[in-house]
């Protein structure tokens, strides 16, 4: 395997060596005459307070900052908290490791999608620190990604087996899945990531829709060879009519007997939604796996992170164990690794966090989604929120009885970010802080960056608005989002952060307690398959089958990943 040679070499700098001798120069020129050496001291001591003064009113500059200066072609606010040095827009800078500890390749251009590299600037980087096998399995995936991938000799000989019709045990094919593209933006990234577990799991290439607006939302994760499926595959305008009744559904072929046959197929499409047969789930079983494995294309459509179903098959356990010794970091990593911004939403990103949150002292994400709630259920879910945040100590109460607050001192600055279809909750929240003094003299300021009122699915402003907001949400110090919501869970998650999750909302009253302090980073599966592979038949004992997966505290049939302390 080719191991990718770092592209970024340090930076140049005078060496005592040379400035000496351009002393010496210097005084030969001058020649010993007191006059002329007087002179020279005066003007070296102008020089010298007009640096000084520089220094005193910008602050204290870094040692390199006249190098940054010199090659900086884009400005931008330092993303810190903010300090009186802070309050100037600061050159851009390297980050110290931009490539996460070794889980992002190099050898990327990095104009061509600058979150890639630049995002440390802004995140506090990774909350855990990846194994090396996770390394070493990512890099040896992106081997065989440029071996395997779109237009490559190896892909055209597997694409015509779907062409043939036939079937081959040819070894030197090779084997794929594809994801087909379903459901809302958060519920892809998810699925998205969980393919990629897959692929990575059983040696085979992760291929991904290229009907929606993926290239538009996320740039290339691998190098030099492309993961789009290109638009020419044979069987791409049957996507949308694939189902768990089609021909071609793994479960529809074993409730018809068809797996029997000695004759494997080239292709099978794999139905993994919420809405999947017993047959369907059988996918979870290491017999099926067994059979699965030979099959060159695998199309999978699903709306669920079905991650941790993964960790219920045998087969895969230990490979799984040696990847993630901390089984909660698993879409942290993955989805860090998977999902860099395009640069249109880049631009998002950072012009809405320098404008609004690079200097706050403190960022406080909150995230509402509401499903199936009228107009009259407003003043609920806005008490509930604001019950939560209270409670919690996330953001400080108001004084409704004086008009202004004297603190001594700098009064500590709150930035809160909310996302919501509708601006309603953010205009209250903000109308409060504005009409109000904190009791405590916190300055706490409210931002929405969008209201679309209405999700709109696959459109793609409305896609690259979803997608900046979840990534900003993600650059929060503390976050709430809501039970049941993908688009938090890809927030949380990013951001290796473990969130205030507010109960799902009921008609005509505030839950008591308005929310719960998540135990995991990882997401919730929704829809788990619940199906005993030894007795071939439906049971709700997955929980106790492994240590690391309980029930999702937002959701008591659904299932998620975390650590147990001392059992790692």
């Amino acid at each position: 395997m080719k191991r990718f040679k770092k592209t970024f070499n340090d930076q140049q700098v005078p060496s005592d060596h040379d400035s000496g001798v351009a002393l010496k120069n210097a005084e030969s020129k001058w020649g010993p005459n007191p006059m002329t050496l007087g002179g020279f001291i005066v003007a070296l001591l102008m020089v010298l307070t007009v640096v000084f003064s520089v220094a005193f009113f910008l602050g204290d500059l870094p040692s390199d900052c006249l190098w940054t200066l010199a090659e900086a072609r884009i400005f931008r606010l330092k993303p810190s908290k903010a300090t009186f040095s802070e309050d100037i827009p600061q050159p851009l800078t390297a980050p110290k490791d931009k490539l996460l500890g070794g889980l992002l390749p190099s050898g990327f251009d990095e104009t061509s999608c600058l979150s890639r590299y630049e995002s440390p600037l802004y995140s506090k980087g990774l909350q855990h620190k990846p194994s090396s096998y996770l390394i070493f399995g990512l890099r040896r995936y992106e081997a065989l990604h440029k071996q395997c991938g779109p237009y490559t000799e190896l892909y055209n000989r597997t694409v015509d087996l779907i062409k043939s019709g036939e079937y081959s045990s040819d070894s030197s094919v090779c084997n794929y899945v594809v994801w087909i593209s379903y459901s809302g933006l958060g519920n892809r990234i998810l699925t998205l990531t969980s393919a990629f577990l897959y692929a990575l799991l059983t040696n085979r290439i992760l291929l991904v829709d290229p009907r929606v607006n993926l290239s538009d939302l996320f740039c290339e994760p691998f190098p030099e060879v492309s993961w789009l499926l290109p638009p020419d595959f044979p069987i791409i305008d049957q996507f949308n009519s694939f189902n768990k009744k089609s021909p071609h559904s793994y479960g529809y072929m074993v409730r018809n007997n068809v797996t029997q046959n000695s004759r494997k197929p080239s292709f099978l499409y794999l139905h993994l939604s919420h809405d999947f047969d017993v047959q369907d789930k059988l996918f979870f079983c290491d017999t099926d796996q067994t059979f699965l494995h030979n099959v060159p294309w695998l199309l999978v459509k699903s709306n669920n992170y079905y991650v941790p179903a993964l960790f219920l098959i045998p087969s895969f356990e230990q490979e799984l164990n040696n990847l993630f010794p901390e089984k909660e970091t698993v879409f942290h990593f993955l989805g860090r690794y998977l999902f860099h911004p395009t640069n249109s939403v880049w631009g998002l990103i950072t012009r809405y966090y320098q404008a609004y949150l690079a200097q706050a002292d403190e960022k406080i994400g909150i995230q509402i989604r509401l499903f199936n709630f009228g107009a009259g259920d407003f003043r609920y879910v806005l008490n509930q929120i604001l019950a939560c945040t209270t409670k919690e100590n996330l953001l400080p109460q108001v004084n409704l009885n004086e008009p202004i607050v004297n603190s001594s001192g700098k009064m500590k600055t709150v930035s809160v970010l909310m996302t919501s279809l509708s601006p309603r909750y953010f205009e209250e929240i903000r109308n409060m802080y504005w009409e109000n003094p904190t009791v405590t003299g916190e300055i706490v300021s409210v931002f929405q960056p969008s209201n679309e009122e209405r999700q709109q699915t696959e459109k793609l402003m409305h896609d690259r608005k979803a997608w900046a907001e979840m990534y900003l949400l993600s650059l929060t110090d503390k976050l709430v989002t809501t039970a049941w919501s993908t688009f938090g869970y890809v927030a949380h998650s990013l951001g290796g952060l473990k969130p205030w999750i507010l109960y799902k909302f009921k008609n005509g009253r505030v839950h008591d307690p308005p929310c719960f302090r998540a135990v995991s980073l990882e997401p919730c599966y929704h829809s788990p398959p619940y199906y005993d592979c030894k007795k071939k038949t439906e049971s709700f004992n997955s929980v106790n089958i492994v240590s690391h997966v309980r029930h999702c505290e937002d959701n008591s049939l659904g299932l998620k990943l975390f650590d147990r302390k001392g059992e790692l």
